[in-house]
This record gives C-alpha cells, sequence and structure tokens, in this order.
C-alpha cells in the first residue's frame, strides 16, 4: 500500500512537471477609464476653463484669505489638482520663484522635469507647464499668467503612495484634462 501511494505521487509529480515554470509578474488592477466631456467653469472667478464632468470643484477651505483657490477633484482616482489664484502687484518674480520652487522640491524622487512652454497671445495665456517624471508626490504642476495682472498655479496630487507604475494609465489621462484645462484659460 505504501509502495503504491509513493508511486502514484511520483508520477503525479512527473506529470506535473511538463513545462516549465516561470513566476507571474506582479499586476494592478484594471481601470475603467471615464469617456472624456467636458464642462465650463462657474462664472464665480476671474478665470475661466473647461473642466471634466466626472470632476468635480471645490472651494479649497485651507486658504480661507484666499477667495479664487480652488480644487479640481478627480474622487475616482483619489486625486485633485489644487489651482491657486493671485493677483499681481509687481510681485511676479515672487510667484514665479515660489512655483519655481515648488516644482524642484520634487527632484529627491524625480526621474526628470521636463518643461513646456504656454503661449496663447491671443488670450493673453503665457506660462510653464512642468511634467514630474517618477516616483513624485506631484507629477504636474503649472503656472499660468497674463503678465501684468493675474497668476494662477495648478499642481496635481494623488491621495495615494506614489508609484509611477500602477498610476501610469490614471496619469496620462488626467494629463490629457489638464491640456484641456490649459489649452481652454482664459482671463475675465
Amino acid at each position: 500500500m505504501l509502495k503504491n501511494t509513493f508511486f502514484l505521487i511520483f508520477i503525479l509529480t512527473i506529470l506535473s512537471c511538463q513545462r516549465d515554470y516561470t513566476p507571474k509578474p506582479r499586476g494592478y488592477f484594471r481601470i475603467d477609464l471615464p469617456k472624456k466631456e467636458y464642462r465650463k467653469s462657474p462664472d464665480k472667478i476671474p478665470y475661466q476653463f473647461e473642466y471634466p464632468t466626472y470632476c468635480y470643484l471645490l472651494n479649497n477651505r485651507k486658504a480661507k484669505q484666499e477667495m479664487y483657490w480652488i480644487d479640481v477633484v478627480y474622487p475616482k482616482f483619489k486625486a485633485t489638482v489644487f489651482l491657486s489664484y493671485k493677483n499681481i502687484n509687481g510681485n511676479f518674480n515672487t510667484y514665479f520663484q515660489d512655483t519655481y520652487n515648488f516644482v524642484y522640491k520634487h527632484t529627491i524622487k524625480a526621474d526628470a522635469i521636463d518643461e513646456t512652454i504656454v503661449f496663447r497671445p491671443e488670450k493673453k495665456v503665457y506660462g510653464i507647464v512642468y511634467d514630474i517624471k517618477g516616483d513624485a508626490a506631484s507629477n504636474m504642476q503649472f503656472y499660468l499668467t497674463d503678465s501684468t495682472r493675474n497668476f494662477v498655479r495648478g499642481a496635481l496630487y494623488f491621495d495615494v503612495v506614489p508609484n509611477k507604475d500602477s498610476l501610469a494609465p490614471v496619469l496620462v489621462f488626467i494629463k490629457q484634462d489638464i491640456d484641456r484645462m490649459i489649452e481652454t484659460f482664459e482671463w475675465k
């Protein structure tokens, strides 16, 4: 009886090892991305842009003294684009330097930082978009200005641990939305 059991286990072992075994690579959950549709921002703020219908706008409650700071919230993706607005009173260089410092604080974790210039003189919209690659806390930041009176700074943050591999499809998706926001941005 023991001999038969040993023989059966031996045969099953031989038959189960006919193919090379390779472990499965680590996978990530499939993310269903919504259809892209946009709407205009409210008239209460001194600037206007189109934002996705699967997002909502929220007054930034942490900045009570700043009326026109808003957050574009992506609840499904646990992401937010924080928009801060400032009036320029001869202090453009201060706002520009603050933006630059906020962006380049991410160099510790970033693989690279690409800069794209925004130049739309017909709408008086100028600025820079910073694409921060890697496992940085913020993957995209930008500023937009008319260079004389208005300044808006934007920063994308996820409310999850940064992992460029798992965030990659969502990041590409949200970057397209931010590009649309910037392309449709106007001063009132």
